[in-house]
């Protein structure tokens, strides 16, 4: 028995547990809370493909006669191949028969539907890949074959990352979605409310928890809450989330509440564990009865929103560790959908999820709902707590891959986070979110690397200087072609998420937004990209306030969800239109070809000439180069290197003698041999001991405490700090941070 119960319904995704039940599950230890966590989307997924799982998918398709289509027939008539190669495709995406691969590859292995057409296309983009990921590739169009067939044939709401996503969308009433909820339950349905009713039955919880972070989960969690409700009356059911963050501040319909007896929003530390407390002790004597925290419920026969609570919001650090125990870890699915090198990181592997910092520290963008308290309310987490929990969790699962899920992780953090990985000796891999700011030096990028690091996915949003200072985005572009070069060099690959339509945005923006993004991946500093077009939401500053940038809002009557807005902008233009382009664009230029096409190629009308300069990101690029030397004061220096084999020597010059200190410096990819003066020589080997990273006393020193330090017997550390030797240095691990 269990007190909570926690829940993921279907579906997020297929490699790797959302990290909300872990962040929950993690808290409620450290108030002895006993709970139990569900990812009910994984438990589906393996349940339906399976062996059983299709053959009953099959006969129920027979049995509705819905097969229309020919290449619903061909999956059909190749039903006994499915069923019999189904259970091995899925052991080799969990990692558990790798020996699988070269079948795979053969190309008459797995039945091949209209999924498959796309190869001779791709083909040349993963022509160089390794067995293993092609295969996981033609696996994964396998499993998306049987998708199409399941969607056409027994359930139109079904999809790998997401269910009956469009009842969840901008549903400003409830009465689509209740609608639906009245209908019997769908196949896939079915098996999650038999999953549910078998844990519930072996865990006997008193509350259970949803948490919903997408439109695509909303439907599955009010059907099984609504099943909870009615086998169970006694269990209180709760639901919280992104999706209830976000969109459900302003729920008043009361139908709503025939499912769920509470809705949470914002951090949900708090709330749940009065939720906890008023549950599994409902009497008048408790400090909290019918006192909430940011809680909706029906009271009086009301729909009321309780934050009676005076309790304050726990801090980061007494959140305690994600725990990720209960979760089937090693079931996960790993997919490889795109010759996308981001996208591989997002669906392909487990990955361990961590936050550094609660909200973000820069907080300005206009789009952004930066009203919402998971944005405003900036609280850093220390970095050596950071890494203490990383510790904890690659003990936990065994796993030494970790995605730090912020909003922006904030480049001091993010190098102090790097500093403590790197003392510590431990041997991870990492990725975040990131805004490119100018203090994304290339030394930092270089410390970045050493510690892990192999990924940052950042907003570059509209390549416009003119659109980016209205979306008040703190960079320029010049500036973002500077900050991912120096990412690029260091090994780092870079992902920038773009937008068009945003307001005001005129058709030649669009087009110089275009040319910009083809010069940065012609000159190789961004590696992946995504186009999305602007939605107006209801919590951003443009939602809050849409006269002050030219648009007109379609406001609805609000009784349940309430965030995205339709809008008309003062323009005029249908920005639709670009999509297609813009798309075909990005995935030609992602994989280094078609540079050279003129933009309007990409387009069936009639676009205006760009009047962005061909070499303009090239020039940023050099610029940045050969920005002028200069150190601040207050700088850090550190030593990424061991110490370096030293040899001494002297030679004579117009009869005097002249003494040397070589140094022969190695790292994982090169060595170099540097000469110094013997007296800056001597100073320079004292200086690597104590600014080592690896010295176990304070090795964080400044500039200005080396060039005191230097300057006591020798003159102008200028000189000496700028030379080319000192130069040679910086390139084999001395960093200026």
């Amino acid at each position: 028995m269990v007190d909570l119960l926690l829940i993921t319904p279907p579906f997020t995704q297929l490699n790797t547990p959302y990290p909300a039940t872990a962040y929950l599950k993690g808290f409620l230890n450290t108030k002895g809370i006993s709970s139990y966590q569900i990812d009910l989307g994984i438990e589906v997924i393996l349940e339906l493909f399976s062996s059983a799982g299709l053959k009953a998918m099959f006969d129920l398709a027979d049995e509705l006669e819905q097969i229309q289509s020919e290449n619903a027939h061909r999956i059909f008539s190749l039903r006994a191949e499915y069923i019999q190669k189904i259970e091995a495709v899925i052991r080799f995406l969990q990692g558990n028969n790798p020996t699988l691969a070269r079948l795979i590859c053969s190309h008459n292995f797995l039945p091949q539907a209209s999924r498959f057409a796309q190869l001779e296309e791709l083909e040349w983009a993963f022509g160089n890949m390794g067995h293993q990921d092609k295969a996981k590739h033609l696996a994964t169009l396998f499993l998306e074959d049987i998708s199409d067939f399941i969607v056409e044939c027994v359930d139109e709401h079904f999809g790998f990352s997401r269910y009956a996503e469009r009842l969840g969308r901008s549903a400003n009433s409830f009465d689509e979605l209740y609608e639906e909820l009245q209908y019997a339950p769908t196949f896939i349905d079915q098996i999650s409310l038999q999953l549910i009713e078998a844990r519930i039955e072996e865990l006997q919880p008193k509350l259970v928890c949803f948490s919903i972070p997408f439109p695509g989960n909303l439907y599955s969690g009010f059907k099984c809450a609504q099943f909870i409700k009615e086998q169970y009356s006694h269990i209180k059911v709760a639901m919280g989330g992104g999706f209830a963050n976000t969109e459900l501040r302003s729920v008043s319909d009361k139908r709503v509440f025939e499912f769920f007896d509470y809705i949470t929003l914002d951090d949900g530390e708090l709330p749940i564990e009065i939720l906890a407390s008023n549950t599994l002790d409902p009497s008048p004597d408790n400090a909290n009865h019918q006192l909430f925290k940011r809680t909706f419920l029906i009271e009086k026969g009301e729909v009321n929103y309780n934050n009676l609570s005076l309790r304050q919001d726990y801090k980061q650090s007494e959140l305690g560790t994600p725990d990720y125990s209960d979760l089937p870890l090693s079931e996960y699915i790993s997919v490889i959908e795109v010759a996308n090198p981001m996208h591989s990181l997002w669906s392909d592997g487990r990955w361990n999820k961590l936050t550094m910092a609660h909200g973000c520290y820069w907080g300005k963008c206009t789009f952004c709902d930066i009203s919402l308290d998971y944005i405003k309310n900036y609280e850093p987490v220390a970095a050596t707590l950071i890494v203490d929990r990383m510790e904890q969790l690659m003990e936990q699962t065994g796993e030494t891959g970790f995605h730090f899920v912020d909003e922006a992780a904030p480049p001091a953090l993010m190098r102090a986070v790097a500093i403590e990985i790197i003392k510590r000796k431990l041997v991870v891999s990492w990725w975040t979110n990131i805004r490119f700011e100018k203090s994304f030096s290339r030394d930092l990028c270089k410390l970045l690397k050493a510690s892990g690091c192999i990924a940052v996915s950042g907003g570059l949003e509209v390549a416009s200087d003119r659109l980016l200072e209205l979306i008040q985005k703190g960079v320029s572009v010049k500036q973002v072609a500077q900050v991912t070069h120096y990412f690029t060099e260091a090994g780092i690959m870079v992902h920038a998420y773009l937008m068009y339509g945003y307001p005001t945005q005129s058709i030649q923006e669009t087009v110089d937004s275009l040319e910009m993004v083809r010069q940065l991946f012609e000159q190789g500093v961004i590696q992946s990209g995504f186009w999305h077009q602007f939605a107006l939401t209801a919590h951003s500053p443009v939602g809050l306030a849409p006269e002050a940038y030219g648009i007109l809002p379609d406001h609805k009557k609000i009784s349940f969800a309430n965030n995205d807005i339709q809008f008309e902008d003062s323009t005029g233009i249908d920005h639709d239109q670009f999509s297609f382009g813009l798309k075909k664009s990005l995935f030609n230029y992602m994989h280094g070809l078609c540079f050279d096409y003129p933009l309007q190629d990409w387009f069936d009308f009639k676009i205006p000439q760009t009047k962005i300069p061909p070499v303009y990101i090239e020039q940023c690029i050099a610029e940045g180069n050969k920005a002028r030397l200069s150190t601040k004061a207050t700088a850090k220096v550190i030593w990424l290197g061991g110490l370096p084999l030293v040899e001494r020597q002297s030679k004579k010059r117009k009869g005097q003698s002249h003494h040397y200190l070589t140094f022969t410096l190695f790292t994982q990819t090169q060595d170099a041999k540097i000469r110094f003066d013997l007296n800056q020589g001597e100073w320079l080997l004292h200086m690597l001991e104590k600014t080592s990273i690896h010295n176990n006393e304070n090795s964080i020193h400044t500039y200005r405490e080396l060039k005191n330090d230097y300057e006591q017997s020798m003159d102008d550390f200028e000189l000496f700090w700028y030379s080319k030797s000192m130069i040679k240095l910086r390139e084999m691990g001395l960093l200026v941070l």
